[in-house]
């Protein structure tokens, strides 16, 4: 289940990942940290912004946006290196986050599709606010 999150846990995650989210995602999570959203392609389950608040926080939140893009980073064949992961479908795909070219260290609004079975990413939403939420 979503829940808020701090913005101080949102901006941790993105120093750890050296990378700053788009707005509307910084929003989203804000309001509920985690939950579904759906595209053309599937359902994606969103990683959530690890929340040292408490235990049950840590918890609920340790499958966090650093750590899956960390593993997807590390064990994934042609997963982009400067892609953040921001959700996934349960099949291996991943919705994630790439930089602006001009910005590397500045996320990009648009939210991208890659397949973990040919390593392309596919543009999904131009906004991720864009994305309904299930």
């Amino acid at each position: 289940m979503p829940f808020p999150v701090d913005e101080k846990w949102i901006r941790q995650t993105e120093q750890k990942l050296g990378v700053r989210f788009p707005a509307s995602f910084v929003t989203a999570m804000v309001q509920k940290n985690g939950g579904t959203v759906r595209t053309r392609i599937d359902h994606f389950e969103l990683f959530p912004i690890l929340d040292e608040s408490d235990r049950k926080l840590i918890q609920r939140t340790c499958s966090s946006i650093d750590r899956e893009t960390t593993t997807a980073r590390k064990d994934w064949y042609a997963f982009p290196t400067d892609a953040v992961a921001i959700g996934a479908n349960g099949g291996g795909d991943l919705l994630v986050l790439i930089p602006m070219s001009e910005h590397p260290d500045t996320l990009q609004h648009s939210v991208y599709w890659w397949d973990h079975e040919t390593g392309e990413i596919e543009l999904i939403a131009d906004d991720f606010g864009d994305l309904p939420k299930t």
